[in-house]
């Protein structure tokens, strides 16, 4: 079981460096051709950081385990609620204008009530992905819209800026500045400039299919050894490997004071994980969902997701109170699902 946990972390780190390296490239080549920057950071960066989840199902439907590919989606939503904003605001409480509860976080609520109305019948059809991906459809329009409302009142939000500030450094670029200075003098060269990127956007993509793949083949492994199902695999230890990214760039933002990048970061995240992922590998192939994943996680689910609701409403803020509620919530339901299995 060793090699499995070995390589389960190995195609989480490629997979961490092919999102990392996707969002970047992705959004400096846009930012060249003259993209907006919240529109960068809205769709290519937030597309970006939910193709670790969407390669990972695909690889997971395609190997027949729907388990693992439901048990990841609701436990990455359920780890984006209660572990990342947890964890952010008990390191820095987390302080926002509130503009994200009174449009998003409804947007976030109404999509997942959809996701569960869907699997009530025990299965996500081609049918039903179509329902999401048209839900995707209309939240992109929703963005581009409010993106150009904010353009003429004068009032631009640099999300990607943002992002890339909130982007945290690694030993390596902190210890060896002069080869991050000449990489970065490659990156500014305006005639090197878009092969780089271009070559850091395949890079990427690459590291994700290689990460997903091997972090599949290993979680079935590892729930075929200890005999457990492989949706809790999914709830667990893939759910919360394929939101690590996500982790360290909350934390960022926290400490940077992007309070509203980090919750809003979140909440989008948990949209497409859903809109976009599920409805996309819908369409390839219908997904079966248990009757227990139907009573007991998708409740959960919704559950979190509501209870984000209360804790933030209240003086828009995340204290570190409500941070240790969160995460001591997330842990009660981890010791729940897997104490049965020890």
């Amino acid at each position: 079981m060793l090699i499995h946990f070995i390589i389960f972390l190995l195609g989480l780190g490629i997979l961490y460096l092919g999102a990392e390296w996707l969002v970047q490239g992705s959004s400096d080549l846009a930012k060249r051709f003259g993209i907006r920057p919240l529109v960068i950071g809205l769709t290519i960066v937030a597309l970006g950081t939910s193709l670790p989840e969407f390669l990972l199902n695909f690889f997971a439907v395609m190997m027949e385990e729907d388990g693992l590919a439901i048990g990841n989606i609701i436990g990455s939503n359920i780890s984006n609620i209660a572990l990342i904003l947890g964890v952010s605001a008990i390191v820095m409480p987390l302080t926002f204008d509130g503009f994200a509860l009174k449009k998003e976080y409804p947007m976030m609520l109404a999509t997942t009530g959809l996701f569960y109305i869907l699997a009530l019948d025990g299965m996500i059809s081609r049918i039903d992905g179509g329902i999401l991906l048209s839900g995707l459809l209309a939240f992109m329009v929703y963005i581009v819209r409010d993106a150009l409302a904010h353009a003429r009142n004068g009032n631009r939000q640099d999300s990607a800026a943002a992002m890339v500030e909130c982007e945290p450094s690694t030993p390596d670029q902190e210890s060896n500045g002069l080869t991050m200075k000449r990489l970065r003098a490659i990156m500014d060269d305006p005639k090197m400039a878009p092969y780089f990127r271009v070559l850091l956007i395949l890079a990427g993509m690459a590291a994700l299919a290689v990460g997903a793949r091997l972090m599949v083949d290993s979680a079935v492994g590892i729930a075929s050894i200890l005999e457990i199902a492989p949706i809790l695999i999914g709830l667990t230890i893939v759910a919360i490997g394929t939101s690590l990214p996500e982790l360290a760039a909350s934390l960022m933002c926290a400490f940077k004071g992007e309070a509203d990048m980090s919750v809003g970061n979140i909440l989008g995240s948990n949209m497409f994980n859903i809109l976009f992922v599920v409805g996309f590998v819908a369409l390839i192939r219908p997904m079966e969902i248990e009757p227990v994943t139907i009573t007991q996680h998708f409740p959960v689910l919704i559950g979190f997701s509501i209870l984000l609701y209360p804790l933030a409403r209240r003086k828009h803020n995340l204290s570190r109170v409500d941070g240790s509620i969160l995460l001591v919530a997330f842990l009660t339901y981890l010791i729940w699902l897997i104490y049965p299995h020890l």
